[in-house]
């Protein structure tokens, strides 16, 4: 069992026994650990093991079992993004999302940073819509997904009016969209959104703004390239889902005093 000192995001947390608590960390040098608190409701530590905290903590890694939280400091609390619904369920579908992209163990301080950048801009008040779409773009890579959006599967070019091929794992221009029959048909600009999404730097952010109903776009055939390419389905996307349900109920149907 080593020692370390090392920013960390708690994923989430779970109860365990009676008065014991299992908590999932995402830790900047040494990767995803499942750390043991005993008596974690009289523990110093009960402040600090709530799911999206980042803290710099003093750990003991154990690379076969549980390991254990020694110390802590330098606690940060996204406040905005816990004071609002549909920032926080959003942020928890992030959190699910970077658990699932990669081995528990395996450092990956890259994923961790960006992770943890997104949550601060998303906290800031940043669309967290988009900041959503770009974190899911740019983790398919961690799933084994490399997909093309800026050019044409056949004859390279890039600037048209693409349309996706499942078939080709990647775009047809104009001139070979005969090539698959069961092309996608998706909007071009969806296209063009997700090919600016797959480098975009986060300084970009500031600049865009999206309609409702390109959102929309967007969200739809996020969901079917995860569909079809990484075959996951967490449960904190269902509940986005029925959640962006429930407000659009709400905006058509305002409570009025």
């Amino acid at each position: 069992m080593q020692t370390k000192e090392s920013r960390g995001l708690v994923l989430y947390s779970r109860p365990y026994r009676e008065e014991d608590r299992l908590v999932k960390m995402f830790t900047e040098v040494s990767g995803k650990h499942m750390f043991f608190v005993r008596h974690a409701g009289k523990s110093k530590l009960s402040s600090v093991i709530q799911p999206l905290t980042l803290a710099d903590f003093i750990l003991k890694i154990n690379a076969n079992g549980l390991s254990y939280i020694e110390d802590y400091k330098e606690v940060t609390v996204f406040k905005a993004i816990n004071s609002d619904i549909f920032r926080l369920s959003y942020a928890s579908y992030l959190l699910a999302l970077a658990d699932a992209a990669v081995v528990d163990g395996i450092t990956d301080a890259s994923l961790f940073a960006f992770l943890v950048k997104t949550l601060e801009l998303m906290d800031k008040g940043l669309d967290y819509e988009i900041l959503t779409n770009i974190f899911e773009i740019q983790v398919l890579e961690r799933f084994g997904v490399q997909l093309n959006f800026h050019e044409c599967a056949i004859c390279h070019r890039v600037g048209l009016p693409f349309d996706f091929s499942h078939r080709y794992s990647g775009l047809l221009c104009p001139d070979h969209y005969q090539q698959d029959a069961y092309r996608s048909h998706v909007d071009p600009n969806v296209i063009y959104l997700l090919d600016r999404f797959q480098n975009m730097k986060f300084e970009d952010l500031k600049t865009i703004s999206l309609k409702p109903e390109m959102k929309q776009k967007l969200r739809q055939f996020i969901d079917l390239i995860y569909e079809d390419y990484v075959g996951l389905r967490l449960k904190s996307k269902t509940f986005i889902d029925e959640l962006n349900k429930w407000g659009d109920i709400m905006k058509d149907h305002p409570i009025k005093d």
